[in-house]
């Protein structure tokens, strides 16, 4: 980027001194423009998530064939918008429509950052037009729902760091001889940032005792972990609402005029196509930057 913006700074100057550099100059300006764009949304991520592959769902509602074909052109704008990013799509599930459209997709979107770019499309999406399953060319009114989680992977890793433990060892006073009894072979760990505490004397050795407590503790967290996981999808699940009017985040007006209205950024588009072809990058980075903010 700093290359290119010092051969913009030359195309200037020989533009000053007559020569044709116009083409090569604009040129040059949308490509740094593009990647100033793309280091800025990297900025703005900040969640553990973020980074990770996502699930997308799509869901027509109510409306038969009207929200189903929505569903679809929803599903399309999705696929180029991923396309254009570099990430990997497939589509793991998918219902079709009776008469057209569909009943519902599973995309899986592989690439960095698929999540964080993605999770701002979660929510109702509205679509306004002039029918083309009516034969009285009457204006309906149709949603569909999308949803994005992040892919988790089977194998949560727990990092255990030593100074987060305490760790202490006291005389048992379970079964296992008179060298149990009479040694500190116990061993308890408290795990300070979460508080919790494991134990075990149930082996005559110390060494022993701390190695099947480790293995307890790292249970412990490893579930722990894992519930925060759920609790956190079942938010997203909770937050999906009704696919209807009232809880959409996006209208997307056809007819009688042409415009997109987010309602969370309050960012509107009157280019209604180059949005429905997947060019989402203006309404999401404007989502991210909401986001840190009301973070901050």
């Amino acid at each position: 980027m700093k290359k290119n913006s010092e051969d913009i700074e030359i195309l200037i100057e020989l533009g000053e001194e007559e020569e044709d550099v116009e083409k090569d100059l604009d040129e040059s300006i949308k490509w740094l423009k593009k990647k100033l764009d793309e280091v800025e949304i990297m900025t703005l991520f900040y969640e553990e998530d973020d980074k990770r592959n996502a699930i997308l769902t799509i869901h027509p509602g109510a409306g038969g064939t009207e929200s189903q074909d929505w569903a679809q052109m929803l599903m399309r704008m999705y696929l180029r918008y991923c396309d254009e990013k570099g990430f990997k799509t497939e589509i793991v599930d998918l219902q079709p429509g009776e008469t057209a459209g569909i009943k519902s997709v599973t995309i899986r979107v592989e690439g960095k950052y698929a999540f964080g770019h993605l999770s701002a499309e979660s929510g109702v999406h509205r679509l306004v037009r002039i029918s083309p399953f009516d034969a009285n060319k009457r204006r309906h009114t149709s949603f569909s729902a999308v949803f994005v989680y992040p892919e988790v992977e089977d194998d949560i890793e727990i990092e255990i760091k030593p100074e987060d433990l305490r760790i202490e060892t006291f005389r048992s006073s379970g079964k296992g001889g008179q060298h149990v009894n009479v040694t500190d072979s116990a061993v308890r760990i408290t795990h300070i940032p979460t508080g919790i505490v494991v134990s075990c004397q149930n082996e005559r050795s110390q060494h022993k005792n701390r190695e099947i407590a480790m293995k307890i503790l790292r249970s412990r967290l490893y579930d722990l972990e894992r519930k925060k996981r759920m609790e956190k999808l079942q938010e997203i699940e909770e937050s999906k609402g009704e696919i209807a009017w009232g809880n959409q985040i996006r209208s997307y007006v056809l007819q009688p005029y042409q415009k997109i209205t987010d309602h969370r950024t309050k960012v509107e588009i009157g280019d209604v196509q180059r949005i429905l072809d997947g060019d989402l990058d203006e309404l999401i980075r404007a989502w991210l930057i909401q986001r840190k903010k009301e973070k901050k």
